[in-house]
């Protein structure tokens, strides 16, 4: 009898983490859907599993007050994502720029589309990595880079003389 009662208390684990699963792949679906509302962004911003939210976070018809609060959430993942969502407001990047995970304020310094003030927050980091980031990234202005050619890291210093004669050389050909 209780062998027959454990087999049973198994085939229940198995189904619901069967059932589990798919409500997640389909929570998922949903998160990454271009079809999605308001009402249903906040609804999977509060999902159990952080790959639903990742793909929230991805998702470019996320709403921006959505976006911000998966800027606050606990996985490093979910906060990376949003960093690279073109659907990010600048209030949400400066929430980026100063997270405590570096490789989260890695990726915002790398992004190809981070407004120009943010990197200029990024440029102060006190991690060198950041701040090269920062002198390697197209769109860091001239002002910013000749603050950090002035840099005590002389990596971080030659990224920006680099970038500075880009610039020269970009208003050359104009």
């Amino acid at each position: 009898m209780n062998r027959l009662w454990l087999i049973f208390v198994s085939f229940l684990l198995l189904t619901n983490t069967i059932l589990a699963e798919a409500g997640s792949d389909a929570h998922r679906r949903l998160a990454g859907s271009p079809a999605i509302s308001a009402q249903q962004c906040r609804q999977l911003s509060q999902d159990p599993d952080w790959t639903v939210r990742q793909a929230l976070a991805h998702n470019r018809k996320t709403v921006p007050d959505v976006l911000d609060k998966l800027a606050q959430d606990a996985n490093r993942q979910v906060r990376i994502a949003v960093a690279t969502n073109l659907a990010t407001t600048v209030q949400t990047f400066q929430r980026l720029a100063h997270d405590p995970d570096v490789s989260v304020r890695s990726v915002v310094a790398r992004f190809e589309y981070v407004p120009s003030s943010i990197l200029a927050i990024l440029a102060r980091d006190p991690i060198a990595d950041i701040r090269q980031e920062v002198a390697r990234n197209l769109n860091t202005g001239k002002r910013v880079l000749q603050m950090l050619v002035n840099d005590p890291q002389p990596d971080v210093a030659n990224s920006a003389s680099v970038g500075l004669q880009r610039l020269a050389d970009d208003s050359k050909r104009e």
